[in-house]
């Protein structure tokens, strides 16, 4: 499990699959000085609520991961996950989608 730390305060923890796709799609907008909010369904061990961050190129981020290998990228992942960063609504970690394409359209 990895963990997604925010403003050197806030960690949150995710699968390293899950972080090394988020990494990519928050890398870009954040490169293209885009701010964002990113939301997430929290795990129910913490109330099975959901949590949204304010993404903003100045803040910093740190993402750690627990495995030592790089996990594969699923292209049509990054394309589900940047479609919702450039909606109104921001990135939304959505399902992985299979390999082809189907899924990844509802909350994870």
């Amino acid at each position: 499990m990895g963990k997604l730390t925010y403003d050197s305060t806030l960690g949150v923890d995710f699968d390293d699959r899950v972080l090394a796709h988020l990494q990519l799609v928050i890398g870009a907008k954040l490169r293209r000085a885009e701010s964002f909010y990113f939301s997430w369904r929290d795990d129910p061990a913490i109330g099975d609520g959901r949590s949204t961050l304010w993404m903003h190129p100045t803040i910093p981020l740190y993402f750690k991961y627990a495995g030592g290998r790089q996990p594969s990228i699923n292209r049509a992942w990054i394309d589900a996950l940047m479609s919702t960063a450039n909606s109104p609504g921001g990135l939304v970690l959505v399902p992985e989608p299979d390999a082809n394409g189907n899924g990844g359209e509802a909350d994870s």
